[in-house]
């Protein structure tokens, strides 16, 4: 499938784009382009993987152009690109709306007019019942996603959604981290809140997923344990030796929920379980709004959503095998300090 194919990747800078280089690298891959705004990143990665595989294109979804130029000759695109923490996308919602909506129709209007095979768009558990501009902006990607996929003849369209990735850039692992070697006490806002925990090697594979399985307008979803903050807290500092660190709780952020949905109720009255993973298809209803609403379904009162709350639950055991899973965890255990994820 990717043999001699150029994969282009926007956001490729961030913890994804460094994740699907590391996967990609050694393949049969043509070329691999990173297309980012952000020169100095850009400049760290071409240093560090020195791999003439690799080409760099300076340029912001934002601009179609810029995306134009990017895509000409590209066959398949990991979008990645996005505003993604809460706090910035609240005070400046135009600029998330600007960057994950706008943007996304740019990347998509310039794939399907260059003629790209494949698209994933990648989207985030907050995208679910959303409260805050992050999600809210997240949750009109997911519709143009889907709103471009039915116009699309010959790119196909999809999009991947999963909750926090673990030890990734601006994630609350590497702030317990820091909090703890500072000699601080690690702050936590509410103890029974729970959240989905995922490695990037598992976002990559959700991605890779989707990309082998989907069809015009999809939206995947890997089945995911939760965790309560309080058992992450205690189970990081466990594993740094550091059992009875201090632990503050000082309540939910603006912003913030109890708990994250992976799917809402209507998406799981017409998901396929596909194992590992959910595939919610497309509501592909014409403009005939009889259909929106005359006719309803019985099986979508029926349904449960699918949230951090209802999945499998970690212990703090379990949460400590799943930490060691990561590199910047592993390096702490042996008393070692490297940076988190890209």
């Amino acid at each position: 499938m990717f043999s001699n194919k150029t994969l282009l990747i926007t956001g490729g800078t961030g913890s994804f784009g460094n994740a699907v280089l590391r996967r990609f690298l050694d393949s049969d891959l043509k070329e691999i382009r990173i297309f980012s705004r952000d020169e100095k990143k850009q400049d760290d990665m071409r240093k560090k993987y020195n791999n003439p595989k690799l080409k760099f294109y300076i340029g912001d979804v934002r601009d179609y152009q810029s995306v134009l130029n990017a895509v000409r000759g590209v066959d398949y695109i990991y979008h990645a690109a996005a505003l993604k923490q809460v706090p910035s996308c609240e005070f400046y919602p135009l600029e998330a709306v600007k960057t994950n909506v706008l943007g996304t129709e740019n990347v998509l209007e310039a794939a399907v007019s260059s003629g790209v095979q494949r698209v994933i768009c990648l989207s985030t558990d907050k995208a679910v019942y959303p409260i805050n501009a992050m999600g809210i902006s997240k949750a009109m990607m997911e519709k143009v996603v889907v709103a471009k996929s039915r116009g699309s003849e010959k790119t196909v369209i999809c999009a991947t959604r999963y909750g926090n990735v673990m030890a990734s850039r601006g994630s609350v692992i590497p702030l317990f981290v820091e909090q703890v070697r500072a000699g601080k006490p690690i702050t936590i806002t509410d103890p029974e809140m729970t959240r989905f925990m995922m490695t990037l090697d598992d976002a990559v594979d959700l991605v890779l997923f989707a990309f082998e399985h989907g069809t015009p307008g999809d939206i995947f979803v890997q089945k995911a344990p939760a965790a309560t903050i309080r058992v992450l807290a205690q189970a990081l500092v466990q594993l740094m030796n550091l059992p009875d660190h201090q632990i503050d709780i000082i309540g939910t952020r603006h912003g913030e929920k109890l708990f994250e949905a992976l799917l809402s109720r209507e998406e799981m009255a017409a998901a396929a379980d596909l194992g590992d993973y959910f595939r919610v298809p497309p509501d592909l209803r014409d403009l005939n709004y009889g259909k929106f609403v005359e006719q309803g379904e019985q099986k979508i009162s029926a349904a449960v959503d699918y949230n951090s709350h209802n999945t499998t639950r970690l212990d703090v055991e379990s949460m400590k095998k799943l930490l060691l899973k990561l590199p910047f965890v592993q390096a702490l255990t042996r008393g070692e300090y490297i940076p988190p994820e890209a």
